[in-house]
């Protein structure tokens, strides 16, 4: 064991130390050390004194080292137990001798152990011992040759002893244990609060002490340790009293150290006095006896000043007394009452101010005791016998608060009590400096006892609150935020104590907290006396004390705010420093400072609001008044807080923290109205009526007063009313009570003659209703409504009904009830913005609402009409699902009512647009119901066309529409109708126009959803009669042209708006309102015409339709006759292509464009213009497109005799037309877009004659020069031997001679200036585009037609192609060139595809074909091309591009035609070579001269030509598909082209020699050498080499060679022998080489030396 370890440790110093000198305490030291290693427990060593007595005799030699170590030990045996009892005696003997030792060590240990005996099992039971112990500490104490320590350590083991002698007594007396009182004095908190709070948890211990020791009885007798202890208190009080110790030995102990004891032992050990009689006895007669002596002062006796006159000593006296009234007051009344009337005594006599500082703490320390004052209270106050003992505490406490007002360092001490309370509130003790001045320490010491006043006061108040509180939590009062009517009797114990205290005490309180608040200016003390007045302020609603409630909260509402009142500043003593400030010029409220007391005030102003909102009844006034100043000042640019000096710049005062403590201020005045909620109703009512009385009170003084004042009052009344919204908003669950209150206010505001009140009414009964209507209380009333007949179901629906109508209500009012024109504006701009925000939310109301909305229809001010139509157009687009059916009626007369009024155009044209609106939703009612039948009636509703679907109904919209049945939806469709009918009659162009439209859309939209009896009706009634009205309307209507709107004058002259020519009269804007009736006609035949035309009452419609048609084009404005043809197009068209449309409206269709086109001559003016024309022609060709099905011969005959009756009309009106303007008329040029589509079907293939022939018929003639020139001709028979042989040189070249003109044409006897032949158009412009798009329909057409009008083709064409001998630069001729081209090349691919001509097509017919296809290229080839053409004539592009389009014509006749196997005839193919031939003739017939002058383009032609021949002629083996058509070709040719190479040799010969030494032209050197050339390039079939004219006998055997494949050089053999003379060098060599090729296919070749010999 550690102990055992120490112990023998401790026994081997001892035998170090002893060694020399005490060899028998080493030798028992050695000995004790044996003796110690054969025990093992403490208790062991107590039983054997062998170890003790080495100790105690260590300590008998009394050598200090030995002496110590001696009592060391000996403290270790005692303290583990390790003595016996039995040797206590000689223990305490020990230590008293060593206490008479000088050594301070020795004392010390001696004291020590004294006290380690009273903590042990040793502590003394007889008196002796005890007495022996304690005298031992006393002995060292009362010595004056011990040093301070020792006798620090001796009054401590003292007090420490006496504390274990009383704790020994309650242990002996069955005592409780605890020391509730210990601590002497409650040591000061961080607040006044927090030392309540303190008190009141040391009073519930107090308390529970208390019901602990109550069980007991008190005890007479006394155990031992109670004698003992008896004895020690009895001698204690000996001492504090002067006197001698009869049991302690002592003579005398310093008074102070005594009576510190007996206080701690009063408030330690309260049990032992209150319990044990003989302990009560003494503290009854000796111990108050003692306190009551020395609580007298010198003053009172003349006694001089010894130790009970100093402070320390007055301290613990008090002490001493504060605790015999804390603890034994209700057992010591009569003491207790002595030793409080001699503590106010106190205060009273002139002492000095230390003294009176003790005391002052004294009641301060009572007044912060809850259970205390309580006690003190009931057992003083509250008895009639007893002096007010609390009364007179809280008077002495404000005496003292008061004395503030006369002192001369009054504001110095002010200063240092804000320090003070500030130093608390940090937790730090406030002190002065070392080197403080006398002054100095006067002012800390009056402001330390104004401080303890202050505190001692707000200890009361706070006490006050705690016992409320208190008495709120047993029940004895109702909480203050409970629900109750009128104020339950106050008959609890405590809360009749709470209510005596208060009327006992509050005016004193308040007198000295109001004074000490209005001098005060630092935060802590401000902010802990208004945390008193906020405690006892909400006691007294509590307690329903009101005189004090109100004078509270009067006192707090001065310091809130800082009236700019003079009269006040006057009157008032009680004014913050922040009042006082100069008068100013501005507004003084605008010019508020809010200092931080004001802040702290205002905040606990809404701290009480808050806690008293259910008790405050009148009170509230008095709180509204000083909000709405706050609510000026937060709103004030000017206001401020005392922390920004003002002059500041605004920066500065921006980053402040004032706007802090506005937006704290103002969220707390937010709050509290908000938290009106949780008031009680009758409490919501008495804030409403204050807030009501404040405002009616503000505007009684600006109907006197004006200027600032006015501005004040002005903002009192925003106040009240902003408050009053905000505690309806938060109250709307229950709003019913209250609304009437409110709504009643805003409407007396609104009738107010002042401008601001009367908006100010409008806005707030603008939040107000739309704060109830928009409110969660009243949808769920809504969504729950019942739906029964019980009584109790009906009673509901009333009030939900009344609730809404109430709701309304006020607007309706306010409209009819007042004559301002602003004010009934003010309303409708309310019902607007309800009925945006929360229209779909009304049920009941709307009655009124719509009825209120009639009369502003009416009404002459456009401010008004315009705001009640935007009421009603959020009605018509957002709330019709939530009108009741009954109402739909209603609100269709309305609407029809903004139509028709003259106020304003746009609202009526929104209304009309309304008015469709209305019918979308109808119509989804007529789907309901019509569903409904169907199930029952089998009425069946008719079906939709052009595949549209029915609207999507939204649930709303179905539910609302179920409680609407068809009649019902018909009623209100024919009533929409009407109105619309009728408003298609207005005056107004813009109007009608717009009815018109709306009621032809609608019945569009929704036709698929009315019955058939329905569309009956509309037909007779509203579609046909509104045309036939407008019809009358518009033909009576002026034509007298319009001037526009007046903006001004100019020179003394009106000026007048401009109005557009198609609008400046009556008649043309009716006519726009035709178009738009013809238009929505349109629309409906469009889509229900299957349906419409099975009704009765369609036929007569639909004839009175066509007729209308008809007189529009022949008498009606341009737009007019464009709608009417366009609603017929639209018609037929779109039912054409589906197959609904009938025969007879097809015809009828044809018939009335006929019957307009051939009437239109007899009509003059703007009969059938052009643009109706072009539009009659679109129709006509986009109706075949689409009925192509449905035309048969006739009625295709009859198609093309419109379309050619309007181009001759074109041709007959615009015969200048072209010389005039330069282009075609827009007719023609429709003509030409149509032509493409009218393409005849196969069930009309016989129809393309005739479309052909009409085609042609608009083709040029054949010109009579051509027949002159044709007969002066004159046939020939010599063309194959020598064509040009008896021709001049011009006429050869042209070689018209041999033309055989067998044509129909040349029959007529026409002159050459005749322009056409028959009645045929001279129009070349309308020719040009129309050859294009006959070669397209011709290759379009079949076979069997397309042949037989193949030829009438080729001749109209041709007719074309000579036109370029007149007008070269035309475009005719180059088209008609260009189709011809197309058509042969189709016609030869066809026949190479096919294989040969179709079988269906006779040989006849194919051979008048190729004869009019060569005999055209005879007369173009030969007559136009290749021609000299004037310089002037055409620009160098164009005559590239004619000579391009001659070379394509050439490439087509030598390459596809005449090398395709083509059917045609042999005498055909000798023609068409006969022509190549001809046209290759003109530069070697001409003379050289006139060469030189030929333009090159010609010797390229006719240099083409000649090539070609050489292409037919010969054979390329490769690339040649040979066959018999092929063959015959080649063989005429050949013949051709031998003829031609001759005379072109000859003739170079003959012209060489005539010119001599002159050069050829380029032209015939090129010729001559292309032929040369050719000729010896060019290879010929053995076919073709048959009709060569060769001997027999040199066929025969060029046959039998095959490899000799040029035998034409043969024919031309002499040819080449003339030309080897020539002079030209070239043809020369080209001879040579020709002649090489003749010896070669001679097979002359062979050498003589490579033949054999």
């Amino acid at each position: 064991m550690a102990f055992m370890a120490v112990l023998e440790s401790d026994l081997r110093a001892l035998c170090a130390e002893a060694r020399r000198r005490y060899p028998a305490v080493k030798d028992g030291a050695e000995h004790a050390i044996l003796k110690l290693r054969s025990l093992s427990s403490p208790s062991e060593i107590a039983q054997n004194e062998d170890i003790l007595r080495i100790f105690l005799a260590a300590c008998e030699v009394k050598i200090v080292k030995l002496s110590v170590i001696g009592l060391s030990c000996l403290q270790k045996l005692i303290a583990h137990d390790a003595v016996a009892l039995s040797a206590l005696k000689e223990i305490l003997s020990t230590l008293k001798d060593h206490a008479e030792m000088a050594d301070e060590i020795v004392q010390l240990k001696t004291l020590q152990t004294v006290l380690t005996i009273l903590q042990s099992r040793l502590h003394p039971e007889d008196e002796d011992n005890m007495a022996q112990a304690l005298d031992i500490c006393l002995r060292l104490l009362e010595n004056n040759r011990s040093s301070d320590s020792v006798r620090s350590t001796a009054a401590a083991t003292f007090r420490q002893a006496v504390a274990l002698i009383f704790d020994h007594v309650v242990r002996a007396e069955s005592l409780p244990s605890g020391k509730f009182g210990s601590g002497g004095y409650i040591s000061r908190a961080s607040s006044v609060t927090g030392d309540v709070s303190r008190s009141i948890n040391l009073s519930e211990s107090l308390e529970h002490e208390s019901v602990s020791r109550g069980s007991e009885l008190v005890r007479e007798t006394l155990t031992r340790a109670g004698k003992l202890g008896l004895r020690l208190l009895e001698d204690l009080t000996a001492l504090a009293a002067s006197g001698s110790a009869i049991w302690l030995r002592v003579n005398s102990l310093p008074r102070s150290f005594v009576l510190d004891i007996l206080e701690f032992i009063l408030s330690s050990y309260v049990a032992v006095f209150i319990t044990l009689l003989p302990y009560k006895q003494v503290l009854r007669h000796q111990i108050c006896s003692l306190l009551m002596t020395s609580l007298r002062t010198d003053a009172e006796f003349n006694q001089p000043e010894g130790e009970a006159g100093e402070p320390s000593f007055r301290r613990l006296v008090l002490r001493s007394v504060a605790h015999i009234i804390r603890l034994y007051s209700s057992s010591l009344i009569t003491e207790c009452e002595v030793f409080l009337s001699m503590l106010l005594k106190v205060t009273f006599l002139d002492l000095p101010l230390w003294h009176r500082i003790l005391v002052l703490e004294v009641l301060r320390g009572f007044c912060l005791e809850p259970r205390t004052l309580r006690i003190l209270f009931q057992n003083f106050d509250m008895h009639l016998k007893n002096t007010n003992v609390v009364e007179g505490i809280v008077k002495a406490l404000a005496r003292v608060v008061s004395s503030v007002q006369v002192q001369e360092t009054s504001e110095e001490s002010l200063t240092a009590v804000a320090g003070m309370f500030s130093s608390k509130a940090k937790g730090i003790e406030w002190s002065l400096d070392n080197d403080a001045s006398n002054t100095a320490v006067l002012v800390a010491s009056e402001a330390h006892a104004i401080t303890l006043a202050v505190e001692g006061l707000l200890g009361v108040v706070f006490t006050v609150a705690a016992l409320t509180d208190e008495a709120v939590d047993v029940g004895e009062l109702e909480s203050p935020r409970c629900d109750y009517d009128l104020p339950n009797n106050c008959s609890g114990k405590t809360a009749l104590l709470c209510l005596a205290m208060v009327d006992s005490l509050w005016l004193t309180i308040l007198d000295a907290l109001s004074l000490i608040l209005s001098r005060s200016q630092g935060e802590a003390i401000v902010l802990e006396i208004l945390k008193g007045y906020q405690a006892f302020t909400q006691a007294c609603g509590v307690l329903h004390a009101v005189e004090p409630l109100n004078s509270f909260l009067a006192s707090l509402c001065k310091f809130t705010i800082n009236f700019p009142i003079e009269a006040e500043k006057k009157s008032s003593a009680l004014q913050s420093p922040g009042s006082k400030r100069s008068e100013s010029s501005v507004d003084q409220w605008d010019s508020v400072v809010l200092t931080p007391k004001n802040v702290q005030a205002l905040r606990t102003l809404f701290n009480i609001a808050h806690r008293l909102h259910n008790v405050l009844g009148p009170s509230w006034v008095l709180v509204l008044e000083t909000l709405a100043a706050l609510d000026r000042a937060i709103h004030s640019p000017h206001a401020t807080t005392q922390e920004v000096s003002p002059g500041a710049k605004k920066l500065m005062r921006e980053s402040s923290g004032q706007y802090s403590d506005f937006s704290i201020l103002s969220s707390l005045n937010s709050q509290l109205f908000e938290s009106s909620a949780l008031m009680h109703i009758s409490a919501v009512k008495s804030l409403l009526s204050a807030l009501r009385q404040l405002s009616e009170q503000c505007v009684s003084a600006t109907s006197i007063v004006s200027g600032p004042t006015s501005s004040q009052k002005l903002g009192s009344i925003t106040f009240s009313v902003e408050r009053m919204i905000s505690i309806l908003v938060n109250n709307l669950h229950r709003v019913e009570p209250l609304w009437d209150l409110v709504v009643g206010h805003f409407l007396e505001l609104a009738d107010k003659p002042n401008q601001h009140l009367r908006n100010m009414a409008l806005d707030a009964l603008d939040k107000s209703i739309c704060a109830v209507l928009g409110s969660d209380h009243l949808q769920e009333s809504l969504s729950t409504r019942p739906k029964g007949t019980s009584q109790t179901m009906e009673t509901m629906l009333t009030e939900i009904t009344s609730l809404e109508c109430a709701a309304i209500s006020p607007l309706r009012v306010l409209y009819f009830s007042s004559q301002s024109v602003e004010v009934r504006a003010g309303s409708l701009k309310i019902l607007l913005h309800v009925l945006e925000r929360h229209g779909e939310k009304l049920q009941y109301s709307w009655s009124n609402i719509l009825e209120m909305l009639r009369s502003v229809a009416d009404a002459s001010e456009k401010e008004l009409v315009t705001l009640g139509f935007q009421s009603l157009r959020v009605i018509m687009n957002d709330g019709l699902s939530n009108i009741p059916a009954d109402c739909l009626q209603v609100c269709v007369d309305v609407t029809g009512a903004y139509s028709a009024q003259k106020t304003e155009l746009n609202i009526s044209l929104t209304a009309i647009g309304l008015l469709w609106t209305t019918t979308d939703f109808i119509a989804k009612g007529i789907i309901h119901g019509s569903a409904e039948e169907k199930e029952t009636d089998g009425h069946s509703i008719p079906k939709q066309i052009d595949g549209q679907k029915p609207e999507e109904q939204t649930p709303s919209v179905v539910d609302q529409a179920s409680s609407i049945d068809t009649v019902h939806c018909d009623k209100l469709l024919f009533a929409v109708f009407s109105l619309l009918q009728n408003l298609g009659a207005d005056e107004r162009p813009e109007v009608r126009n717009s009815a018109v439209r709306t009621l032809f859309q609608t019945l569009g939209s929704h036709g698929q959803k009315l019955s058939e009896s329905m569309w009956e009706d509309c037909l007779r009634t509203y579609v046909f009669p509104t045309l036939d009205r407008a019809s009358h309307m518009a033909a009576a209507s002026s034509k007298d042209e319009w001037q526009g709107k007046e903006l001004g004058t100019r020179g003394g002259k009106a000026v007048h708006m401009l109005i557009h020519h198609s609008r400046n009269t009556a008649q043309k804007q009716w006519d726009e309102t035709l178009v738009l009736i013809l238009g929505g006609i349109a629309r409906i035949l469009r889509s229900f015409f299957p349906f419409l035309r099975s009704l009765s009452s369609f036929k007569s419609g639909w004839e009175s339709l066509l007729l209308f048609v008809e007189n529009s084009i022949l008498k009606g404005s341009k737009e007019v006759a464009l709608a009417a043809i366009n609603c017929l197009q639209i018609t037929v068209v779109s039912h054409a292509s589906k197959g609904n449309l009938p025969l007879a409206c097809l015809t009828s269709v044809l018939n009335v464009y006929k019957h307009a086109l051939q009437k239109s001559t007899n009509y003059g003016g703007n009969a059938a213009s052009n643009k109706v024309k072009q539009e009659i022609l679109h129709g006509l060709g986009e109706l075949y497109v689409q009925a192509r099905r449905m035309f048969d011969d006739h009625l295709y005959t009859q198609l093309l005799g419109v379309i050619d009756l309007a181009v001759k009309q074109t041709v007959i009106n615009n015969d200048n037309f072209e010389t005039e303007f330069g282009h075609m008329p827009p007719v023609l040029r429709t003509v030409l877009e149509i032509m493409p589509l009218l393409v005849p079907t196969e069930h009309l293939s016989s129809m393309w004659l005739i479309l052909f022939r009409d085609i042609l018929q608009y083709l040029p003639k054949l010109d009579s020069s051509l027949l002159e020139e044709g007969d002066e001709a004159g046939p020939t028979s010599t063309v194959d031997q020598n064509p040009d042989a008896n021709l001049g040189p011009y006429e050869r070249s042209n070689g018209t001679s041999s033309i055989p003109l067998k044509k129909k044409e040349a029959k007529s006897p026409s002159s050459r200036s005749s322009t056409v032949a028959t009645a045929a158009l001279p129009s070349y412009l309308f020719a040009e585009k129309l050859v294009p798009v006959l070669v397209d329909l011709f290759l379009k057409a079949p076979s069997i037609g397309k042949y037989i009008i193949y030829p009438e083709i080729i001749q109209s064409l041709g007719r074309s192609m000579t036109t370029r001998r007149d007008y070269p630069d035309g475009a005719l001729w180059r088209l008609a060139v260009e189709g011809f081209n197309r058509i042969l090349v189709d016609d030869v691919c066809r026949l190479a595809v096919d294989g040969g001509f179709d079988s269906n097509t006779t040989k006849t017919a194919r051979s008048r074909i190729w004869k009019e296809v060569a005999d055209l290229y005879e007369i173009f080839l030969v007559g136009y091309c290749g021609r000299p053409l004037p310089s002037d004539s055409l620009s160098t592009v164009v005559g590239k591009a004619d000579e391009s389009l001659e070379m394509t014509t050439l490439d087509i006749l030598g390459d596809k035609i005449l090398k395709s196997p083509v059917d045609a005839p042999y005498d055909i193919l000798q023609i068409l070579v006969s022509t190549l031939d001809r046209c290759a003739s003109r530069t070697c017939s001409l003379p050289v001269e006139t060469v030189e002058l030929m333009p090159l383009h010609c010797s390229r032609f006719s240099l083409r030509c000649l090539q070609k021949l050489f292409s037919l002629s010969s054979y390329e083996e490769k690339t040649d598909n040979w066959s018999l058509e092929r063959s015959e070709v080649s063989k005429i040719s050949i013949m051709v082209l031998m003829t031609r190479c001759e005379y072109i040799l000859k003739r170079f010969l003959i012209d060489e020699n005539d010119l001599g030494e002159r050069p050829l032209p380029t032209a015939r050197l090129e010729e001559i050498m292309y032929v040369l050339q050719a000729l010896a390039s060019m290879i010929i079939h053995s076919d073709t080499v048959s009709v060569l004219p060769l001997h027999p006998h040199l066929k025969t055997g060029l046959a039998e060679e095959k490899n000799n494949r040029r035998p034409h050089l043969l024919v031309l053999f002499s040819s080449f022998c003339e030309l080897v003379v020539s002079r030209e060098a070239r043809v020369r060599e080209s001879v040579q080489v020709l002649l090489k090729l003749v010896t070669k296919e001679l097979a002359l070749e062979t050498s003589l030396t490579s033949q054999p010999i």
